[in-house]
C-alpha cells in the first residue's frame, strides 16, 4: 500500500490561469496607490513576483503537472512573497487604525484601504492553502495523498463528484473566501497541523481587519 491514490491513466493537470490571473490581480492590488520611498518597495516586490510567476508559466505551461523540484521550490518561493506581502499590507493598515492616520480619517480611503487589505489576503492564503495541499497541484494530478490536508465534501462524500475529481485553484479560493467570512472552516476541514494554523491565522487577520475597519469607520461617519 502507498500513501497515494493510483493516478489516472491520462493524467491531466489543471489549468494554471485561474491562478496566474488571481496573482496578477494581488499584484496589481498591491501596487495600486503605492508611491513614495514605500511605493519603490512595493513595486520591487511585485516585480520579483511577476518573475517567480512567469518561471513557473514558462517552466510548466498549459496544464500543471510537472514534478520538476525547481518549479515546485519557486511556487514555494511566489506563495512566501505573497504572503509576506500581505500580512506587511495588514501591519500598516492596523497601525494606522490605532493611531489614527490620516488614510483612516476620510470614510471612502478607509473602507477602500481595508477592502484592499481584505482581499489581498484572502487571495495569498488561498494559494497557500492550493500550493502546499497534498504536496501541491502537480502531485494532486497525479493521484491525491491517502492522508490530505484538507477534507473536502466531494472527498467523504464521493457519490458527489467524478470518479477523478480533484480540488482545483477555485476550491482554495472558496476556502480562503469562506474562512475570512465565517472567522472558521465551513464545509472544508484543516486535518493537518500546519493546515489548522494557517486557517486560524487567517481568520484571525480577517477578524482584526474587519472589526477595526468597522469601529474607525462608524466613529468617522458619526
Amino acid at each position: 500500500m502507498t500513501d497515494v491514490e493510483a493516478a489516472p491513466e491520462h493524467v491531466v493537470g489543471e489549468s494554471r490561469w485561474p491562478m496566474a490571473i488571481a496573482v496578477l490581480a494581488l499584484m496589481g492590488a498591491t501596487v495600486v496607490g503605492s508611491s513614495g520611498a514605500a511605493g519603490g518597495l512595493v513595486w520591487a516586490i511585485a516585480g520579483i513576483e511577476g518573475v517567480l510567476l512567469a518561471a513557473l508559466i514558462v517552466g510548466d505551461p498549459g496544464r500543471i503537472d510537472r514534478r520538476t523540484p525547481w518549479l515546485r521550490r519557486t511556487g514555494f518561493l511566489l506563495v512566501a512573497f505573497l504572503i509576506g506581502t500581505a500580512l506587511i499590507g495588514t501591519a500598516i493598515l492596523i497601525v494606522d487604525l490605532v493611531n489614527g492616520a490620516a488614510i483612516t480619517s476620510n470614510p471612502k480611503t478607509l473602507l477602500i484601504a481595508g477592502a484592499k487589505v481584505w482581499l489581498t489576503n484572502n487571495v495569498a492564503f488561498a494559494l497557500l492553502y492550493w500550493q502546499f495541499d497534498g504536496g501541491g497541484p502537480a502531485e494532486r494530478a497525479h493521484g491525491l495523498p491517502r492522508y490530505p490536508d484538507f477534507a473536502f465534501p466531494q472527498l467523504s462524500s464521493p457519490e458527489l463528484a467524478p470518479p477523478d475529481w480533484r480540488p482545483r485553484f477555485i476550491d482554495y479560493l472558496y476556502i480562503g473566501f469562506t474562512t475570512a467570512n465565517a472567522f472558521s472552516p465551513t464545509d472544508t476541514m484543516p486535518l493537518t497541523p500546519w493546515a489548522k494554523v494557517a486557517m486560524a491565522t487567517q481568520a484571525l487577520i480577517s477578524f482584526v481587519i474587519v472589526g477595526l475597519v468597522i469601529a474607525r469607520a462608524v466613529n468617522v461617519f458619526t
